[in-house]
């Protein structure tokens, strides 16, 4: 019996050297060989997607291949007593969509170590409104949790605030009280950043110190960065006594110039995040408090819809830097 097809795109190298990319069908048969077999509802695109939607090695190794680092869906086979034919399941991260097909196909075969049960009061397509971006603004506001850093600690900064974590780190935590200003290198956007509950939003400029001061007024009780180099630099020197940086993003620079005065003079604890291979059971903790005490109504301001024909011109959009908020990847559409 000839093996079931489906509809994914699928990047590969052309003579010339440069990466096509086509929607095109697939074989079940060429999926690997895993636990479990998941009907893709519903992907969402990442700037790692739009990486290895155009060739980059450091991100996919071998082509052809079919992005996507997020997918969610329906289960349609398992070979692991964990999970059921029809569960709804998320599958965020690991391997997926590197070097393992990911959720730009309408199907997936995976580990079942990868997959995350869907936390009931979250659909399927709600999940991928948040996917990596979402669980990884998660994993930040988990971490100031777990350190202590309450909302009347004091004010938070979300550096990259218009950027898919940014805007859920921002949301999340004005959504349980925090006061929280942002930083974005687009100052037209600062109504967008308001609206999601900024009590204030400054330019890239106001948040970098040149000074070179080894400390600069304390003002954060906490931070939640995805830009790194100079803006991480001066959030870590204008962090308040005991308080706590959450770093999961390099966009500006992955190096970090600084001496140790924060940390042995004001205590400040740098946190980082592992979004690719974090532990399942704070995986699923996260999703959790994402699906109850912090579920956004304002989602819809944060995300826009696309089909796997339109997908295309949203990688380069994203690649461009002209990407605000999340795009979800409707399968069926």
């Amino acid at each position: 019996m000839a093996s079931k097809k489906f509809k994914a795109m699928v990047v590969q190298e052309a003579p010339d050297g440069k990466y096509i990319r086509q929607i095109t069908d697939k074989s079940l048969d060429d999926l690997p060989e895993n636990e479990v077999l998941i009907k893709v509802q519903y992907s969402s695109l990442n700037y790692k997607d739009g990486l290895s939607a155009t060739g980059h090695r450091g991100v996919t190794k071998n082509y052809p291949h079919t992005p996507g680092v997020d997918a969610a869906g329906i289960v349609e086979q398992s070979f692991n007593d964990a999970f059921q034919p029809g569960d709804k399941v998320i599958v965020t991260s690991y391997d997926l969509g590197m070097n393992t097909s990911g959720g730009f196909g309408q199907y997936i075969s995976v580990p079942a170590s990868w997959v995350v049960p869907l936390p009931d009061n979250l659909s399927l397509k709600e999940s991928m409104a948040y996917g990596s971006a979402g669980l990884t603004a998660g994993f930040c506001i988990l971490k100031l949790n777990e350190h202590r850093i309450t909302p009347h600690k004091g004010e938070i900064l979300v550096t990259g605030a218009t950027g898919g974590t940014g805007s859920f780190a921002l949301a999340m935590l004005a959504k349980i009280g925090y006061q929280v200003v942002t930083v974005t290198g687009k100052m037209n956007e600062k109504q967008f950043l308001i609206d999601l509950g900024a009590r204030e939003v400054i330019s890239r400029e106001e948040a970098t110190d040149t000074s070179g001061k080894p400390l600069l007024k304390g003002r954060w009780a906490g931070v939640v960065d995805l830009v790194g180099g100079k803006i991480l630099s001066t959030a870590i020197r204008s962090t308040r006594p005991y308080g706590v940086v959450t770093c999961c993003g390099n966009v500006a620079s992955p190096d970090l110039h600084i001496n140790v005065y924060p940390f042995i003079l004001r205590g400040i604890t740098v946190v980082g995040i592992d979004s690719q291979s974090c532990p399942m059971d704070f995986r699923r903790r996260t999703w959790e408090k994402i699906a109850n005490e912090w579920k956004l109504t304002v989602l819809d301001r944060q995300t826009s819809v696309c089909s796997l024909e339109e997908l295309d011109a949203e990688i380069d959009r994203i690649l461009a830097g002209k990407q605000k908020g999340r795009v979800i990847v409707d399968l069926a559409r």
